[in-house]
């Protein structure tokens, strides 16, 4: 028995999808255009898959959505993902405690890196994350990689300005 015809949406044509495709930021909506672009030409359903880089029955699968939901229907759907261990609530005080920054008598260091952080997150919370867990934390809410210079705690502001103050200024070579 013959494969059944794909049937499309009769609103778009293999060149509109093309025009798309070329527009699209996402290279999966991309191959996925393609694909279609490829069974609205006549191509069969193995031909049309090979071009998106899928098998039929995933094909398929793409047809339904597209006649669906149209080109948008193309792009992939946000994943549920596991949910994170820390509450509302801790994140709130996570973001705070790294806001603050740490106090070199309470916690020892005098920038937090992950490491530290992880720490923290187990004696306040009793959650254990992983490095990259929290790094992932990190990331969730908005800090970057980049951090200020940290300030030694020795340090004597007052002869640090008398010395910006007393130094001679360098000259540039003629």
């Amino acid at each position: 028995m013959p494969p059944s015809r794909i049937v499309l949406r009769e609103d778009y044509d293999a060149e509109a999808l093309r025009r798309l495709a070329r527009r699209s930021r996402d290279n999966r909506q991309t191959r996925r255009l393609l694909a279609l672009a490829a069974v609205y030409d006549g191509m069969s359903r193995e031909a049309a898959a090979t071009v998106g880089g899928m098998d039929r029955q995933t094909l398929r699968d793409w047809v339904h959505r597209f006649n669906a939901e149209g080109p948008e229907g193309l792009t992939d759907r946000p994943r549920s993902g596991m949910p994170r261990w820390l509450s509302p609530a801790q994140m709130r005080e996570l973001a705070e405690i790294v806001e603050t920054g740490p106090d070199l008598a309470v916690d020892g260091v005098v920038r937090w890196r992950r490491v530290d952080l992880r720490r923290v997150i187990e004696e306040r919370f009793g959650i254990l994350y992983s490095e990259r867990g929290v790094g992932e934390l990190l990331k969730v809410l908005s800090f970057s990689y980049i951090s200020g210079r940290p300030k030694h705690p020795g340090q004597d502001t007052p002869v640090l300005e008398a010395f910006k103050k007393t130094s001679r200024a360098r000259s540039m070579p003629t």
